[in-house]
């Protein structure tokens, strides 16, 4: 009787098999890529069009998105499949496997976009949580960890969207858009389709990658996105009003917006990947502290001394630290940098002699002289709410603390200069934090300020330079902040504008305002060795000041063997 039952099984496990494979609806050949793998995903996928590199014909869809490259079944095929190959949960499996892109792995998880180890290190420190701002941060291990405290609380639910482990599509709108590891830079949507188009077109992955994927991150914070395009976000007024009504020039946030000029290399049609290089953008595998430590290029890499090309004392097109960008070449015209977006060629024009090299400015940055304004946000109040709670952007889910922050006030004109190292630069406010905290009673907690100024590189570069009186006439860009300075009993005295902010632990220094007249500094320093001009240097940049009430060009003979010792027979000191 069992042999029957076990036949009688049998019989009916083959109808079974005979039954479902006549209903199973399999593909008429076996699909293989150029390369011989099978990837009976093409069965399905036969419209998805590609770059060359990237097609599903030379690579098939498991390589890049997983799942099973052999079932004919759509659900087992899509067992284990990733929407995102770029994202950094997976990239080692995706982009990082052997034969692709697995070098680029290491590197990318280190660098500074990704790890946002120098913001997270040094807004602990401004906030008082951490020695020193060094501290070896990053974004994954606090995904991994989820460790908190006040300034990481305040990182995770406000600046927790700009950084490249963020998931893509993971919040609505534009904060949408950013993040997705390898692809928030090598992606690109065709702005020709609707919403719903685009969802059914495979994405367009992209080695050239345009500014506007740059400028999805670098639009906050020191701004430098959108300073490059011209872009100066303004206070929120509304204002110039357009037929009546409020401004229609809004940044996302509803942030309005005026236009101012452009950086010159925008105008020249210079996108950022032809001046940053991939080192920059992507790491090197080290996992470094802060951007300048990144940081390959300067101004004398492309724009270099005559004097110096005919000894060569400089070769052009080398970096910081030594590499030779790869988009320099040399044509009847002489050197240029090719476009790596359009292929137009640039003119490297070196430094104008006789300006640039003027005796006396030998300390002082490009950026100093020819980045005519920047955004500067005064006072930042920062109010963190415990009755309520906020989204944390690393973990998606709402968690006790909303935060809330505002500023004084906005400005762009007569940028702030300070030394760092040895070198004049500009500054801006870095993090002007005025810090309350509501307990969950809805009680005051307690409350603390931290001022503090930053040295940028604003990306507002234009052709000609601040004058001299924009500088040495300026007690805003002296680091005094607006008001008046005037020479008294052979010393100088100067009365302010601001008088900062009374809060309940102490009226803050004037926002505006870096030094006092007697070189003492009044706010906190973005690095150690930062600093505002001190008093001796603050009489040296006042002094020519009174000069140039006269002698209002660089070229004026009196500035030949000026020393500031020489009495001045008009002015009477």
């Amino acid at each position: 009787m069992s042999s029957r039952l076990t036949l009688f099984f049998l019989l009916l496990c083959v109808l079974f098999l005979v039954i479902r494979e006549n209903m199973t609806d399999r593909p008429d050949k076996l699909y293989q890529t150029t390369s011989g793998q099978v990837e009976m995903c093409l069965s399905c996928h036969k419209s998805e069009k590609l770059d060359a590199a990237h097609d599903r014909l030379v690579l098939g869809c498991s390589p890049c998105h997983l799942g099973d490259a052999l079932a004919i079944d759509k659900d087992k095929a899509h067992e284990g499949i990733v929407k995102n190959p770029g994202d950094l949960r997976v990239v080692e499996k995706t982009c990082g496997i052997e034969g692709c892109h697995a070098p680029d792995v290491k590197k990318v998880k280190n660098s500074l976009m990704a790890t946002n180890r120098g913001i997270l290190a040094t807004l602990l420190y401004y906030w008082g949580e951490a020695p020193d701002q060094n501290g070896d941060f990053s974004v994954e291990k606090l995904m991994e960890s989820g460790e908190n405290s006040l300034a990481i609380d305040y990182y995770r639910k406000l600046c927790g969207t700009c950084h490249l482990w963020k998931q893509r599509g993971d919040l609505p709108g534009f904060f949408g858009e950013k993040g997705g590891g390898c692809t928030a830079c090598h992606f690109i949507k065709d702005e020709n389709l609707s919403e719903e188009e685009a969802k059914k077109v495979h994405p367009h992955i992209i080695n050239k990658i345009p500014m506007s994927n740059c400028v999805r991150c670098h639009n906050r914070s020191g701004r430098i996105g959108i300073s490059y395009t011209g872009v100066y976000e303004s206070e929120n007024y509304g204002t110039p009003y357009k037929s009546g009504e409020l401004s229609d020039k809004t940044l996302p946030g509803d942030r309005y917006y005026l236009d101012l000029p452009a950086d010159i290399h925008h105008r020249k049609g210079m996108a950022c990947i032809d001046c940053h290089t991939r080192k920059e953008v992507m790491g090197d595998g080290t996992n470094y502290a802060h951007y300048e430590d990144q940081l390959e290029i300067k101004c004398h890499t492309c724009h270099v001394p005559t004097t110096d090309i005919e000894g060569p004392k400089i070769e052009i097109g080398l970096t910081r630290k030594g590499d030779k960008l790869n988009n320099i070449d040399h044509d009847e015209t002489g050197f240029v940098l090719v476009n790596k977006i359009t292929d137009k060629k640039h003119p490297l024009h070196p430094p104008k002699a006789g300006v640039c090299d003027f005796a006396g400015h030998e300390r002082v940055g490009c950026e100093a002289c020819h980045s005519t304004w920047v955004p500067q946000c005064y006072g930042c109040h920062v109010k963190r709410d415990m009755t309520e709670t906020h989204l944390d952007k690393l973990t998606l889910k709402e968690t006790p603390g909303w935060w809330n922050e505002g500023r004084s006030y906005i400005r762009y004109e007569r940028p702030m200069l300070a030394v760092w190292d040895d070198e004049v630069v500009i500054v801006t406010p870095g993090c002007q934090d005025i810090i309350t905290l509501i307990d969950e009673k809805g009680e005051p907690d307690r409350q603390f300020n931290s001022l503090t100024m930053a040295a940028i590189n604003p990306h507002t570069t234009q052709e000609k330079g601040r004058g001299c009186a924009d500088c040495h006439t300026s007690t805003k860009a002296m680091g005094l902040g607006e008001g008046t300075a005037w020479k008294k009993d052979g010393r100088w005295h100067f009365a302010g504008i601001d008088q900062g902010i009374a809060t309940e632990v102490g009226q803050t220094p004037p926002l505006d305002a870096y030094v006092t007249i007697d070189g003492k500094p009044l706010q906190k320093s973005s690095r150690p060795n930062l600093r505002p001009f001190n008093k001796e240097e603050l009489s040296r940049i006042l002094r020519v000041g009174i000069c140039i009430e006269c002698h209002k060009e660089y070229s004026d003979p009196a500035y030949k063997n000026y020393k500031p010792e020489t009495p001045c027979p008009v002015f009477k000191e």
